[in-house]
């Protein structure tokens, strides 16, 4: 049977402290880009107003090299070829949604790399974390050679491993992100999300795992990187950089499902307007895991499929064994990813 470490498991809403302690690392300095490979995803940050960061970086960088991602492909196929020039990069940036830096991390951890976080997408919650809030700071502390090494997680499924920033997700969350891709290209991010709430408020389904040995009926679970806040299912903005555990939240089906649609509201404001309302699943409901590697065994739906979420990207579920069942593992990697950032990180936002 799948076996966790914890190190505690919660089932309250108490508190819980946040080391707030960022491991500060000298970096190379890069001045004027060079020995900086820049990866942009063309489709970064759509749903938001922002201005083209290709001039800034041209004015301040002129000698890095900025690669944009052609259709189908991966920042691995655009480091592999830089990698295999005259000149390999000493330094791996993306600009991107946490997607994007989310595969850039991997790819450096492979290789021994710096990274380079250039915020582009809608929502940036590890840059954010790292008090980058735009690309300019980024490259401050480039030119500085300034950065922080940051706890990050390792998702193992079926043979394949993707770098975690912030956090993991099955259940009714991936179905929903699955459900909003079919229709993004058409109705546009916000409207495709709208519909998306409405499918799962009408179809979403619950999932049988087994979780720290336990067998049960859940709407979903995530895994973040770090202790989170507490009362929160979806804990998808990590709140520190140096807290070396993963915050496992299991939301039980005991509820409705416009209870568990609810639980994936991540804002405070929001979260308070639907706690006023009591749509919010009651705290006996969610249970939580402190660990620092979890391992979730899932029964596949037949004749649909199963998705799992990390940083925003939606991957499909590993195949499944003669049990039906598929497995996923996530393990801490304490101070593994560095990354440039500006000397003063705020603290952790509050939820």
């Amino acid at each position: 049977m799948p076996t966790t470490d914890p190190l505690s498991a919660d089932t309250t809403e108490g508190d819980q402290e946040v080391p707030d302690v960022v491991e500060r690392i000298a970096l190379p300095a890069s001045p004027d880009g060079a020995g900086v490979l820049i990866v942009m995803n063309k489709d970064a940050g759509t749903a938001v107003v922002r201005a083209d960061p290709r001039p800034l970086i041209a004015e301040r960088l002129p000698r890095a090299v900025v690669r944009e991602l052609e259709q189908g492909e991966t920042v691995a196929d655009a480091v592999a070829e830089a990698m295999a020039g005259q000149d390999p990069p000493r330094v791996i940036g993306a600009y991107g949604g946490d997607g994007t830096i989310a595969q850039t991390a991997h790819v450096a951890l492979e290789r021994d790399l710096p990274v380079l976080a250039l915020p582009g997408g809608t929502f940036n919650h590890f840059a954010r974390a790292a008090g980058i809030d735009s690309v300019e700071i980024a490259i401050d502390a480039l030119q500085a050679g300034e950065g922080v090494a940051a706890t990050v997680g390792e998702l193992a499924a079926g043979g394949r491993t993707s770098t975690v920033l912030n956090a993991a997700s099955i259940g009714i969350y991936p179905d929903f992100v699955a459900e909003r891709s079919r229709r993004r290209r058409r109705l546009g991010k916000w409207v495709a999300g709208a519909v998306a709430i409405w499918r799962e408020l009408r179809r979403g389904e619950a999932i049988d795992i087994v979780i720290a040995g336990k067998r049960a009926r859940v709407w979903s679970v995530f895994a973040s990187i770090g202790r989170n806040t507490p009362g929160q299912v979806a804990t998808m903005q990590r709140r520190t950089l140096s807290d070396d555990v993963l915050d496992v939240r299991v939301l039980h089906a005991r509820g409705s499902r416009v209870q568990a649609v609810a639980a994936l509201s991540f804002g405070r404001r929001t979260r308070a307007v639907l706690r006023a309302l009591r749509l919010l699943p009651p705290a006996s409901d969610i249970e939580h895991i402190t660990a620092t590697e979890i391992t979730v065994s899932v029964q596949a739906r037949a004749g649909s499929a199963t998705f799992y979420v990390h940083d925003g990207e939606l991957e499909r579920r590993p195949a499944v064994g003669p049990d039906g069942r598929y497995t996923l593992t996530c393990r801490i990697l304490p101070r593994a990813l560095r990354v440039y950032a500006p000397r003063e990180v705020p603290p952790p936002e509050q939820g």
